[in-house]
């Protein structure tokens, strides 16, 4: 399974020094009859550590049942018939078995010495050879020298496939060094990244160094057993609490190598873990009821009176059980937990709360447009600022051609919104798992300028509808060209003292972002959303524009308040973002609509609606804002 991950050119693999412990250095032999694999060891611990004593039961002084080696009259273990005959037979099934070859030298006698440069700590290797005889197997001695020759013929594009261990981790580079002749892309497969963080940090940095052509592409590998994922949840929870510790910054440990979902300790998995307890509790896990969950690791949910106990194992615990398990129960398990993080983590970064760490914002052009000083610290006179920086993006849209290639994916459609009259490409998307245990299937809809998933039994009730390819393309140039070559926009960020004021600062954006402003000013800080902003700098009532008020209102975390009791908020009514209002009398209705607000019935109630279109839209609000002023801006929580 692993020669298919290879890619001939330019590729680099890594793993631990585990591999080369493992085998015994094979003599030369003109037959190479030589045991190369474990199997000594395991049939060794089977037939000294495999349970045939026969034990007995008994009762202690307390009278509580326990258990005791038997003996004969004449002071002899008891051995069990039974256990004897188990182990044999076992011990025959493995040695009837063939060796499994490690990655080392599958990779080796696959593409051929000519091929590969092996520098590892080896000094013999079974290799293949081809000559007038034929092809057969040799042993093969390896100089002490052989691991820098080995480096110079990869270095020198003499040989396109470098397997490196901890014997060449350390001293060595394998980058494309721009004075080498190989300077391809490297494809760098972590193949066991073991437990020290540092030590794969070490590794990671041989293909990834200054003065290289280009960067290396990371891939870690992973079998299709699921609880071996555990072993990269612990080197990824290192490599970022180290990233994190040395750099202040967690993507630089792990150099964007990990996912989020990858990380199994973190506190969405503990969040993950407890709701999959709860939905074994409740019976909802198909192939694993509670029973059988207890019974096969070991792990009790519930207390005496059957209920499901306050403290329940921790996400160590569970995943070193896991890994007790067979295949089939492992899958089971890990699938459903895997889901369930998913949907955690997904759900955190919609409503942008997920920490990431220091996150550093790109765009063509940052200006600062004006700033304010919010606090002053009595004692140092530190200030605390809050900037609005004017951003200036350029847009890409996704042109036609370019979408009808996603076409190529299986399941893919090509749609079109009968009512606003745009496209869109229907793919597949992974199902999420939902709290109650129950799988929501999923399909994501890529536009010309955004990508949202949705669900699929929500679709038949939109106004999408299958369209031709003639159709789909018209809706979709329609659509690229009304987009503006820039995007202009606005972003506030509270930069300076932060700690005195931290906890003023709005709970559901924690996030601190960097970047740098045209002039050179680099300015670090957490962002705020513009309600918070506009009654931070002013006591009075803020006046924003109409334009600032849609914006406001699309970004789904203000709320606007005008006189009479009327407010405007957004609403998502049947997939769609709307900007509603809300608190108008029956004797209102003609009048606010006279100011080009729409109105629709929604579950036999009558509901307003400001135009999606920015510059409806804005007209629509002018209006209304010269009838009814703004009162106050507040964020959607607080609302």
């Amino acid at each position: 399974w692993f020669l298919r991950l290879v890619q001939v050119e330019g590729t680099v693999i890594i793993w631990s020094e585990i591999m080369e412990n493992r085998r015994k250095p094979a003599p030369p032999a003109a037959a190479l009859d030589i045991n190369c694999d474990c199997k000594e060891y395991v049939l060794d611990y089977l037939v000294h550590s495999f349970p045939t004593q026969l034990y007995e039961p008994y009762s202690d002084g307390d009278g509580n049942l326990a258990s005791r080696p038997a003996y004969d009259g004449d002071g002899n273990i008891i051995q069990c018939r039974e256990s004897i005959e188990r182990r044999d037979r076992l011990i025959e099934h493995l040695a009837s078995m063939e060796p499994v070859q490690g990655a080392l030298d599958q990779i080796v006698q696959r593409f051929g010495t000519d091929m590969v440069a092996e520098v590892t700590g080896r000094l013999r290797r079974i290799v293949r050879k081809v000559d007038a005889d034929g092809e057969r197997f040799v042993v093969e001695n390896r100089p002490a020298h052989a691991n820098l020759a080995e480096a110079q013929a990869f270095m020198e594009d003499r040989k396109q496939i470098l397997v490196f261990s901890d014997a060449g981790g350390t001293g060595r580079s394998y980058h494309a060094d721009l004075g080498s002749r190989n300077q391809r892309l490297r494809h760098h497969y972590l193949l066991e990244a073991g437990w020290k963080a540092d030590a794969a940090i070490q590794g990671l940095g041989r293909t990834n160094r200054t003065n290289q052509a280009q960067p290396p592409l990371f891939r870690p590998v992973a079998t299709d057993v699921q609880a071996e994922k555990r072993f990269l949840s612990t080197i990824a929870r290192r490599l970022d609490t180290l990233g994190a510790i040395t750099r202040g910054q967690r993507q630089t440990g792990g150099q964007g190598l990990f996912r989020p979902e990858d990380n199994l300790e973190s506190p969405y998995a503990r969040d993950a873990l407890r709701q999959l307890y709860l939905l074994i509790y409740a019976g909802k896990v198909e192939h694993c009821p509670l029973a059988t969950f207890e019974s096969i690791t070991g792990l009790s949910l519930t207390d005496g009176s059957g209920c499901l106990k306050d403290e329940l194992p921790p996400i160590t615990t569970f995943l070193n059980r896991l890994l007790a398990l067979t295949i089939a129960k492992q899958n089971v398990l890990f699938t459903v937990f895997e889901q369930l993080l998913t949907a955690k983590v997904e759900s955190a970064m919609a409503k942008g709360t997920y920490d990431i760490g220091l996150e550093t914002l790109t765009a063509d052009s940052f200006a600062v447009a004006r700033g304010e000083t919010i606090y002053t610290h009595p004692a140092t006179g530190s200030a605390t600022r809050l900037l609005t920086i004017a951003v200036r993006s350029r847009n890409q849209p996704l042109t036609a051609e370019q979408a009808l290639d996603l076409l190529r994916e299986p399941g893919s459609k090509l749609l079109v919104n009968s009512r606003s009259k745009r496209a869109a490409v229907q793919l597949p998307a992974r199902s999420l798992m939902l709290d109650d245990g129950e799988v929501e299937r999923r399909v994501r809809l890529v536009r010309p300028m955004e990508k949202f998933n949705f669900a699929l039994a929500h679709l038949p009730e939109t106004s999408w509808e299958q369209a031709d390819e003639g159709a789909f393309r018209l809706a979709w140039d329609v659509e690229v060209a009304q987009v503006a070559e820039f995007d202009t926009s606005e972003l506030h960020i509270v930069t300076g003292l932060l700690l005195p004021i931290w906890k003023r600062l709005p709970e559901e954006s924690t996030r601190v972002y960097r970047l740098r402003t045209d002039d050179g000013q680099t300015i670090v800080g957490r962002r705020v959303p513009p309600a918070w902003a506009a009654n931070a700098v002013s006591a009075d009532a803020p006046q924003p524009s109409p334009s600032q008020a849609m914006e406001l209102l699309r970004e789904c975390n203000s709320v606007i308040d005008l006189t009479d009791g009327l407010q405007l908020r957004r609403s998502r009514l049947m997939q769609v973002n709307r900007i509603e209002l809300t608190g108008f009398g029956p004797n209102a209705v003609d009048r606010l609509k006279a100011t080009g607000l729409f109105s629709e019935i929604v579950s036999w109630k009558l509901r307003l609606f400001v135009p999606d279109d920015t510059a409806v839209g804005g007209e629509v609000l002018e209006r209304l804002f010269a009838r009814h002023p703004v009162t106050r801006i507040l964020d959607r929580k607080a609302a």
